[in-house]
């Protein structure tokens, strides 16, 4: 196994109907969400071997996002059911260019009872690389799974990625989703987050600080996603900046998790930090011009093809084996 996703699966309704707001909006789309669900589906798709660890119910919507997973050749071998509790659910309106309001509903998701087993940390072990992400730190007995899980990873010499993806309506206060990914640090080689993500995580209120601060701590990849700014990843005392793609904006959610899924496969190839944010900021250019995330996930060809059009890319961007 290339990589194993520890995190939340979840269901996504997206408006049908565009510019209008999500209070009358009458019409939706259903997908397959939760942002480690998404990565599992983009890294798949790019060519990776990719299982998830998880939690879902018995219901209807559950065995839809256990199917989608399977179809997109995801793992689901350890994925818990835990009948009578349901995923959690997301209601995005589509206003773009910029308008993209979203409604949560995570009272008791069923994600946050993941009970980690012995054979899960050691289909874990087995991997390449290890994802997971903040919010599988907000309730337990995930939270404890999860820092199990990171602590095996990293003792096995798994890669270890954590995404803070922080959502307020899972945590008591930020500072209670800052400590929790604080606590989490020591066992992570790639930590991923935006501006106000990284500030959270460190404690400051500029991201300059809060990045003097997380690179003093060695963690040996540092992602800062600056949104229309493009990102920044700090390797020990070096940086490269690459701005982003520029496309025609469907919906901008989901950039995230696409631009995760490029950057960490190319990252598992090898390639240079050059080189994986070209790939990170291709599939998250796919993503934003479609609507959804899992199923706006690109596959390899048209990733290649994105970057290949760009001034400038002298890179040899073939597939490696």
């Amino acid at each position: 196994m290339d990589i194993v996703i520890l995190g939340r699966v979840g269901y996504d309704l997206y408006s049908e109907e565009p510019h209008v707001p999500l209070p009358q909006v009458r019409r939706f789309s259903r997908y397959l969400g939760g942002s480690s669900a998404n990565m599992a589906v983009g890294l798949s798709r790019l060519g990776a071997s990719v299982g998830i660890v998880s939690s879902l119910g018995d219901d209807s919507l559950s065995q839809f996002l256990i199917d989608f997973l399977r179809t997109e050749r995801v793992d689901t071998s350890h994925l818990q059911i835990h009948p009578g509790f349901l995923p959690s659910l997301c209601l995005t309106e589509v206003s773009p260019p910029d308008r993209f309001p979203q409604v949560f509903y995570r009272h008791d998701a069923v994600d946050t009872l993941l009970a980690v087993t012995a054979s899960d940390l050691d289909y874990v072990t087995k991997a390449h690389m290890f994802i997971t992400n903040g919010t599988a730190l907000c309730a337990s007995p995930s939270r404890e799974g999860a820092y199990r899980a990171l602590e095996r990873a990293s003792q096995a010499g798994c890669r270890v990625v954590l995404d803070v993806d922080y959502r307020a309506m899972s945590w008591r206060s930020p500072e209670e989703a800052g400590l929790a990914v604080r606590l989490a640090l020591p066992f992570v080689d790639v930590l991923i987050g935006n501006q106000p993500e990284l500030m959270l995580v460190a404690g400051e209120p500029t991201l300059d600080l809060a990045t003097a601060k997380l690179r003093k701590l060695g963690l040996p990849v540092l992602v800062s996603k600056l949104g229309e700014q493009g990102t920044r990843v700090w390797t020990g005392d070096e940086s490269v900046f690459l701005p982003p793609y520029k496309v025609e904006v469907c919906t901008t959610i989901g950039a995230g998790d696409g631009f995760a899924s490029g950057f960490l496969y190319a990252l598992l190839q090898g390639r240079s930090v050059e080189e994986c944010l070209h790939f990170g900021n291709a599939a998250a250019a796919i993503v934003v011009s479609r609507l959804s995330c899992s199923e706006a996930m690109p596959v390899l060809p048209e990733v290649l093809e994105l970057i290949r059009s760009q001034p400038g890319t002298a890179f040899n961007f073939e597939p490696r084996p």
